[in-house]
């Protein structure tokens, strides 16, 4: 059982920073891919980022790519989003998750049987 908790989230204007960061509660956190999803209102939940055990493979959605990035920490069982040049577009609940990668669908989320209560970013123009 992985249990993950989000914080970093906030309003922020457009064009500038924020960073999230997950928790998560194992002891095996280093056998675990690495990701976020996030969900707008009245939207699908979609894939942002994932990195693998040991960060040799590191994803992006195309409409987050060149502004976010993300990193992991195994000492400290943390993942984090840094996250720039926020658009308006980029406003809804971010979810840490936990799981396994694979090459082809790493932006599945059914590789992801665990999953954070999410945390609120919020773009103002």
């Amino acid at each position: 059982q992985v249990q993950l908790v989000e914080s970093g989230g906030g309003l922020v204007q457009a064009g500038g920073s924020l960073r999230l960061s997950c928790a998560a509660s194992t002891r095996t956190f280093s056998s675990y891919a690495m990701g976020w999803f996030r969900q707008a209102p009245g939207k699908e939940r979609e894939f942002v980022a994932a990195i693998s055990v040991t960060s040799s493979y590191i994803h992006f959605a195309d409409s987050v790519k060149g502004r976010f990035t993300i990193r992991r920490d195994n000492g400290k069982n943390m993942v984090y989003l840094q996250m720039n040049s926020l658009k308006n577009e980029d406003t809804a609940v971010y979810y840490c998750v936990a799981g396994t990668y694979y090459s082809t669908s790493y932006d599945s989320a059914r590789n992801y049987p665990y999953w954070g209560q999410g945390t609120q970013v919020t773009v103002s123009s």
